[in-house]
């Protein structure tokens, strides 16, 4: 069983890998699920030569603040929502989990009219707003599920230790909050990776453009090369692949803490 769901999960991979090493004339000749005759890097070199790396720089930039700010700001919520008592605590609970319904889509138009008039437009600045407000509701949901199941009695030894709510939040529930943490930077990380609307609609200079774009753009440029494409669409997924493979245990770890805490 393990050995088909690994066929099925890394032969789609193969073919993309094999068929953009092939030539242009290689793939019209040809049938689909032919063996390259020689290795042809040409396409990776073009691809490389063309931007790429802009692309990259600007998700690696945007995704990496946006993360930062979300883990920060969804923790010290949840330790508000999950561990202090105040009025209206439960309706401002379900006011931010409400938020996980709102389409994404009816929140263009402020958005963009907001951003042109902070003069943010067309900078990879104007990412990191929308993707932080899109994903504090899940990820406040999920820090405050994962802290209220850790016991209050170590909450109450280090108040007894003259610890106030912020020393308490930072020494004790923000240690403790680590896969619930690694839980919502994975989740998060994935969806603003390849998120697109937001990065088509807030930019339009191929410089400040991010991964997903990177896919657009290429498209319009080797419109009938098939190789060519298949090298985006391989050096986009990269970065995804490899960062699962040297983190494959802390990943699935965080994923099984989030299952059962959340």
């Amino acid at each position: 069983m393990a050995i088909m769901w690994l066929l099925v999960t890394t032969l789609p991979f193969v073919f993309v890998v094999l068929t953009s090493l092939k030539s242009q004339q290689e793939t019209f000749e040809g049938a689909v699920w032919d063996l390259p005759k020689s290795l042809d890097f040409s396409n990776y070199w073009s691809v490389l030569t063309g931007g790429f790396f802009s692309y990259l720089g600007n998700s690696v930039f945007v995704v990496s603040v946006s993360i930062c700010l979300v883990l920060i700001l969804a923790s010290m919520a949840a330790y508000a929502l999950a561990r202090m008592r105040f009025r209206f605590n439960k309706t401002l609970f379900s006011l931010i989990v409400a938020g996980m319904i709102v389409p994404v889509h009816i929140t263009l138009v402020p958005i963009y009219l907001m951003t042109r008039k902070l003069g943010l437009y067309d900078t990879p600045f104007a990412l990191i707003g929308p993707y932080v407000a899109t994903s504090l509701p899940v990820s406040i949901f999920i820090m405050t599920e994962f802290m209220r199941q850790i016991p209050k009695e170590l909450e109450e030894a280090a108040m007894l230790d003259g610890c106030g709510p912020i020393a308490v939040f930072w020494k004790i529930f923000l240690p403790l909050s680590g896969p619930g943490l690694s839980t919502v930077a994975i989740y998060n990380g994935i969806a603003m990776w390849n998120e697109f609307i937001f990065a088509y609609v807030l930019t339009s200079d191929p410089s400040n453009r991010t991964l997903p774009l990177a896919v657009w753009d290429f498209q319009g440029q080797y419109a009938s090369n098939i190789p060519a494409m298949l090298a985006v669409v391989t050096l986009t997924s990269l970065p995804l692949i490899v960062a699962y493979a040297f983190g494959q245990e802390r990943i699935v770890k965080g994923m099984m803490a989030g299952a059962l805490k959340g």
